[in-house]
């Protein structure tokens, strides 16, 4: 019988603490799920590889997330290493650990960061612009123009604007976020937009053409040929064949009547 399997039995957490990885791999893949010693026997491992996880968050340092929140994607890579890693087929659980953890920590950045969806390609070519712009900061001691770090990525002066303008997507503001003021009362909203006049009268065209369809054909087309195509009424009294002095006294009739709509009480 193989220590493996002695040792799935009532332990002590000092028995655990000793046990070599492969023996606490083993256990795991024996015993149930809701097995108490299960749980044990993972919990030393993630103790026992918490600095790999360390380490692989430590090189997002630069990201704006908190590093627990990293820590704890960090750690739910090495719990999915433990479960799915056997012995007999690699050289050690580290070396299968290091990747699936920083492949969490990744797809975290990749699936679930990302305030507003962005390609994978630029995701990439993000994290590589970053790292490149600090390599060429070291080196020419400076920060490098837009053309340097460009000719260095080989893109475009373009496709690299287009490459910074995805950390938009990366992190977005509340537009209800309090800014620091002398009352206190400001928010994000009050600094960014304006009313937008066409919006008011993109209401009143709409109004508008609700009560059109009360006037009669002739006087339908009038308004449409003057305000929606933007005709004089010359132009309006040619293709319809008659006076201009006719068109005006038929619209001054059929804005009488819409005003008149308009200005009643709902």
């Amino acid at each position: 019988m193989t220590r493996a399997a002695t040792m799935i039995r009532p332990v002590t957490p000092t028995e655990l603490n000793q046990a070599g990885d492969d023996d606490l791999l083993a256990m795991i893949r024996s015993l149930p799920r809701e097995s108490p010693l299960r749980e044990a026997a993972c919990e030393v491992l993630v103790a026992r590889y918490r600095p790999l996880v360390r380490s692989c968050v430590r090189r997002f340092s630069g990201s704006p997330e908190p590093y627990e929140d990293l820590l704890q994607v960090g750690y739910v890579g090495l719990l999915k290493a433990i479960n799915n890693y056997d012995p007999a087929a690699g050289s050690g659980l580290a070396g299968y650990a290091l990747p699936c953890v920083s492949g969490e920590i990744k797809r975290y950045f990749r699936d679930k960061r990302w305030q507003v969806h962005v390609k994978r390609s630029l995701q990439e070519l993000r994290l590589a612009a970053r790292n490149v712009a600090a390599e060429l900061t070291q080196s020419l001691g400076r920060a490098p123009s837009e053309e340097e770090l460009a000719r260095r990525l080989d893109i475009s002066v373009g496709e690299l604007r287009e490459v910074r303008q995805v950390d938009l997507a990366f992190q977005s503001s509340s537009l209800d976020a309090p800014l620091a003021d002398d009352q206190g009362r400001s928010n994000l909203a009050d600094l960014i937009g304006t009313e937008d006049p066409q919006l008011e009268q993109l209401l009143d065209m709409e109004s508008v053409w609700t009560h059109l369809s009360g006037l009669p054909e002739r006087e339908q087309q009038l308004v449409v040929m003057r305000f929606y195509g933007n005709m004089t009424q010359a132009e309006i009294g040619k293709q319809l064949g008659i006076s201009q002095m006719h068109v005006s006294r038929l619209l001054t009739e059929a804005l009488g009547y819409l005003r008149d709509c308009l200005l009643q009480p709902a």
